[in-house]
């Protein structure tokens, strides 16, 4: 049943995002908008791990279980609508639009699950809230990856990285290779 495969998905998120909260933190700066934001996630990976235990807490032969599971999902969806809008330090400012994404899945997942489980089952918009579910799911771990300093990887993630003083703004690349091409 999917019930228990939003079980296995909520409960490796929240395995990952306890252990590398626990034993990395966001950093060692003591900043206190960077502090801010790493009690905010906190919080929210906590939420997760609450959703993650009552999800699996539900009696899937119980005549409530549609209701109890849309209503965690509810919640789920409002704590990643609180998590996206949280003000993100510029340090990890590359993460905000991987937080917004995350949300509007997330919406998206609750919006078809409702529509799979509200009244006769839709099998089809089940399947749809499991893959929008996942998408928001993988853009949670990748900005677990980023808070913790590691390079972002799985399936769909690409990275792009300049070192340092490489950077060229368009004006001052197009007027040196203009003098280049001058001079030849």
């Amino acid at each position: 049943m999917y019930l228990k495969r939003v079980k296995r998905i909520i409960t490796v998120v929240v395995a990952f995002a306890m252990m590398t909260f626990v034993f990395c933190g966001c950093g060692k700066k003591s900043d206190l908008e960077l502090s801010t934001y790493r009690d905010s996630m906190n919080e929210f990976y906590n939420k997760l791990s609450y959703y993650d235990a009552s999800i699996n807490g539900i009696d899937p032969d119980s005549e409530d279980a549609k209701v109890q599971l849309l209503g965690y999902l509810d919640e789920m969806n409002d704590a990643y609508k609180s998590m996206a809008a949280l003000n993100i330090p510029e340090e990890f400012d590359s993460i905000s639009d991987i937080a917004v994404e995350a949300a509007d899945y997330m919406q998206m997942a609750d919006e078809c699950y409702h529509l799979a489980y509200d009244g006769a089952f839709d099998e089809d918009n089940e399947q749809l809230a499991g893959q929008y579910y996942q998408r928001a799911n993988s853009r949670v771990m990748v900005m677990l990856q980023v808070l913790h300093g590691e390079v972002p990887t799985g399936d769909g993630v690409t990275v792009t990285t300049q070192e340092p003083g490489q950077f060229d703004t368009i004006g001052d690349g197009s007027e040196e290779g203009e003098q280049e091409q001058g001079q030849e």
